[in-house]
């Protein structure tokens, strides 16, 4: 796919295409090799305190994972309130449809940015180097892109089919220390 000849929005679009076409099977094999990679870096092996996204239906399943990790660290997701994007707890229990219909954490403890260690993080597509595009209302960037936030290290995650050549980034625009594959 040419990224220079379509507009953001097109793209997007484009790439959710390519993702919809992935059989269930292949978007669960994905996710697994996903996960896998992100359970062998050092730096998750390490961390305490890991966040992470709840996914949607286009993004990488890997819900199961979460409740895994949640038995060995604590892992905290993300909860949209007006513009901005908090990490509180994650329990099972406690998760309930929040904005976009993404499931959200509810009475939990919330955590401070200079708790995480290690964000795993969605987005529409990303290249090799790091850069990504995400759904564009620029929640991630925001977060991770606040002084008390520089030092969490960033592993985005994706299908093949959202690994592309280049992307164009902007100043605002946070890059992931790793990206994985599935």
């Amino acid at each position: 796919m040419e990224r220079t000849f379509l507009t953001k929005s097109e793209f997007r679009g484009a790439v959710r295409a390519q993702i919809r076409s992935l059989s269930p099977s292949e978007r669960a094999t994905a996710a697994m090799n996903i996960v896998r990679q992100v359970e062998c870096d050092a730096r998750f092996i390490a961390a305490q305190t890991v966040a992470v996204f709840m996914p949607l239906g286009d993004e990488p399943p890997i819900r199961e994972a979460v409740e895994r990790w949640a038995t060995e660290k604590r892992i905290v997701v993300p909860r949209i309130e007006g513009n901005q994007m908090r990490f509180f707890d994650f329990c099972a229990e406690q998760m309930a449809s929040g904005a976009f219909g993404i499931e959200e954490p509810q009475a939990t403890a919330e955590c401070p940015p200079e708790q995480i260690e290690v964000m795993v993080v969605p987005g529409v597509a990303f290249t090799a180097e790091g850069a990504r595009m995400g759904r564009g209302r620029g929640y991630y960037d925001r977060y991770l892109g606040v002084p008390a936030a520089a030092r969490i290290y960033k592993i985005g995650t994706c299908f093949a089919c959202q690994l592309v050549e280049q992307l164009i980034v902007e100043p605002h625009d946070v890059l992931m220390d790793r990206v994985v594959v599935g």
